[in-house]
């Protein structure tokens, strides 16, 4: 299967510590060779939500891309960020069948990253919605999409989008693994079938060291009192911290750095 990772905050924050492990994943730790690829959120965030969006694809290993390298030394800060290396098991090795896959809606970016397999999941798309690839990740995001547009005239709250992704994860699952992160700017959704897992990292901040390279960070040298991040992934990344794990189905809301009560 696939990896993900997300991170939220509530201030712009650099990916990069939790980045160089991740990417350790892409073949040298794990055998996910198939691709990878980011996105990082920016922009005002008093405008409602970051807008702009830096979004990175490679079809190489994350271990041996130089793309990957770049992103692990180059501390590009944003208050969304989601990453995913790929195992192939629908369409072919491919830039275009690389996560994190892109749309626009209502004059905002939307970023999606899905592990898992889904079978026989085929439904009928038109408008603006189509794949560009041959996956079922893409397929599942544009159909998402579609019914987003559908179901609200305008971009929603996000209580109301956490509604809605709710059901219409609910029709995805039954056709197989539904393990996905998506953004907007405004928060991170995380929902899983199988296993994620969630750390949320505030003061007072403490060490962490990475499961799959040696090398640990004082994150209190890096942070303020006020900062606050959450950080969404497959398999725990760190060895010091305190990971909770989602539940089989659960559709979960990170804002400003932080789990969204329901």
């Amino acid at each position: 299967m696939c990896q993900l990772l997300g991170m939220n905050c509530n201030a712009p924050t650099d990916v990069t510590f939790s980045f160089r492990g991740f990417a350790q994943r892409g073949g040298h730790t794990d055998q996910h060779t198939d691709g990878w690829g980011i996105a990082f959120f920016e922009g005002d965030a008093s405008a409602g939500g970051d807008k702009g969006l830096r979004h990175f694809v490679d079809h190489q290993p994350a271990c041996e891309s130089p793309v990957a390298d770049l992103i692990s030394r180059y501390p590009i800060k944003s208050r969304n960020v989601i990453a995913h290396i790929r195992k192939a098991t629908q369409g072919r090795v491919a830039l275009e069948n690389c996560h994190p896959f892109v749309r626009e809606l209502w004059g905002r970016y939307w970023v999606f990253a899905h592990n898992g397999d889904l079978k026989d999941f085929a439904p009928r798309l038109h408008g603006s919605f189509k794949p560009v690839g041959s996956t079922d990740s893409e397929r599942a995001f544009c159909w998402i999409m579609q019914e987003l547009a559908k179901s609200h005239a305008g971009v929603p709250s996000v209580p109301e989008l956490t509604l809605t992704l709710r059901e219409l994860a609910a029709q995805i699952a039954p056709h197989g693994t539904f393990n996905f992160l998506m953004s907007n700017g405004q928060a991170l959704w995380a929902h899983a079938s199988t296993s994620l897992f969630y750390v949320e990292r505030r003061h007072p901040f403490t060490h962490a060291t990475l499961n799959d390279e040696d090398l640990s960070i004082d994150f209190a040298d890096h942070t303020s009192p006020t900062d606050r991040v959450a950080v969404v992934v497959t398999a725990p990344l760190t060895t010091n911290e305190n990971w909770t794990a989602f539940a089989p189905g659960e559709l979960k809301v990170f804002q400003n750095g932080g789990l969204m009560k329901e």
